[in-house]
């Protein structure tokens, strides 16, 4: 019977981890205290992410399964925890190749975006076959190569931002 591998046992615990985060980031927790959390989080889900298999003809699909009344109450928990600091400016949209005028983003909607991604995997792979959820893993490598690999990048350098440079 085959098990998930170490490293993807640790992806999941970080996944549910970083949720959980999210979902409490108002719960006593100054700004500083949850960025100091984000920046220690963030960067190990991408190592860990980048140690998972990689399988482009996986064929595994990761239900959506956040709705979005809950997507918005992690968005605006973030929002109110960041306050002024929430929005940023972006550099690495691909509209800025064209664009005159600074675009900014948001770290809330960001990590809300994260949120759902790693939600969703959670939500998929918990009382799937063991087969099944090395498949759900691969598909969730190959999303992060495609969306939110770059996504979870230029959040933590705002992040980083709102930490350090004061």
């Amino acid at each position: 019977m085959e098990k998930l591998t170490p490293n993807e046992l640790a992806f999941i615990a970080l996944a549910n981890e970083y949720c959980h985060a999210l979902e409490n980031a108002l719960d006593n927790e100054s700004r500083e205290e949850f960025v100091g959390k984000m920046l220690k989080l963030l960067p190990r889900l991408y190592i860990t992410m980048g140690d998972l298999e990689r399988d482009p003809y996986t064929d595994a699909y990761i239900e959506s399964a956040l709705e979005e009344d809950v997507y918005d109450m992690v968005r605006d928990r973030v929002a109110q925890v960041m306050a002024e600091e929430d929005i940023y400016l972006e550099v690495f949209v691909e509209d800025m190749k064209y664009s005159d005028t600074p675009i900014s983003a948001s770290i809330s909607e960001n990590l809300a975006d994260l949120y759902q991604e790693f939600f969703n995997l959670i939500h998929s792979v918990q009382d799937a076959l063991t087969e099944t959820q090395h498949e759900m893993l691969c598909q969730c490598r190959i999303n992060a190569e495609n969306y939110w690999g770059q996504t979870l990048c230029n959040v933590l350098r705002a992040l980083n931002a709102a930490y350090y440079v004061q």
